[in-house]
């Protein structure tokens, strides 16, 4: 992971309240695989002192398109200050055909990089949004991904045949309380299933990173075999083996 500069080569709004931004990138940004992220800084002063995270959507040729609200004012030409990579990118298994992909009271967009690979593989995709994630406008998704609604209450249609499904299932929640919001998942999908096996229901993790060097140990995560950095080990942690609150 290193310090390095992108330029925004064009901005674009996909829905009311999204954005695009094409990044021109060097090489070591373009290694970018779904899961991993960027720290960003717009100033070259240190207000704010931390950066933001941001989630790519779309890398290639030497570009990277991140994703961010459309009440952030960028213009092209913009030289980013980026921090990058962050994380690990997402285990797949080596067979899959089904994948659930899941946002709960949190948009989307830290899952949506897995799209395209998962499509490209001639995987399946269904994409559930519960709660607030629902008033995310999803009409500039492939038409190939099945988009399902569901309430705040963690029921969807058809949710024991959703579940039974999916060979692997990739969630985010909300910021605010993510043990919370991961165990009631967790819960929910026990009560579905007659078994949630290891390496299938992985929640990614979304904490302020501080330092994302895994120096500072503020993103400390406790597992049941230990603790794990969210910045070097994460974002995705196997939610059977996490230790919730």
């Amino acid at each position: 992971m290193k310090e390095t500069e992108a330029i925004i080569e064009r901005v674009q709004r996909i829905n009311s309240k999204y954005q695009h931004l094409e990044l021109a990138i060097d090489s070591s940004l373009a290694r970018v695989k779904p899961g991993q992220s960027i720290l960003a800084r717009l100033t070259e002063s240190y207000d704010p002192y931390l950066r933001q995270q941001w989630w790519p959507v779309g890398v290639g040729s030497g570009k990277m398109i991140v994703e961010r609200p459309g009440t952030e004012r960028f213009e092209p030409g913009q030289i980013i200050s980026v921090i990058g990579l962050v994380g690990q990118p997402f285990l797949f298994r080596r067979t899959l055909r089904n994948v659930l992909l899941v946002a709960y009271d949190a948009m989307p967009t830290p899952l949506l990089m897995t799209i395209p690979w998962l499509l490209g593989n001639n995987i399946s995709v269904t994409l559930v949004l519960i709660g607030a994630a629902t008033q995310y406008n999803t009409q500039h998704l492939p038409p190939e991904v099945e988009i399902v609604h569901g309430d705040e209450d963690i029921n969807w249609p058809n949710q024991v045949m959703t579940v039974g499904w999916a060979d692997q299932v990739f969630a985010v929640v909300a910021r605010d309380d993510e043990g919370v919001r991961f165990a009631k998942l967790l819960e929910r999908f026990k009560e579905r299933r007659a078994d949630v096996p290891s390496n299938y229901l992985f929640g990614v993790f979304q904490p302020t990173m501080t330092c994302a060097a895994g120096a500072c140990h503020a993103c400390m995560l406790q597992m049941r075999e230990g603790l794990n950095l969210i910045c070097t080990d994460g974002p995705a942690f196997d939610l059977t083996q996490v230790i919730l609150k």
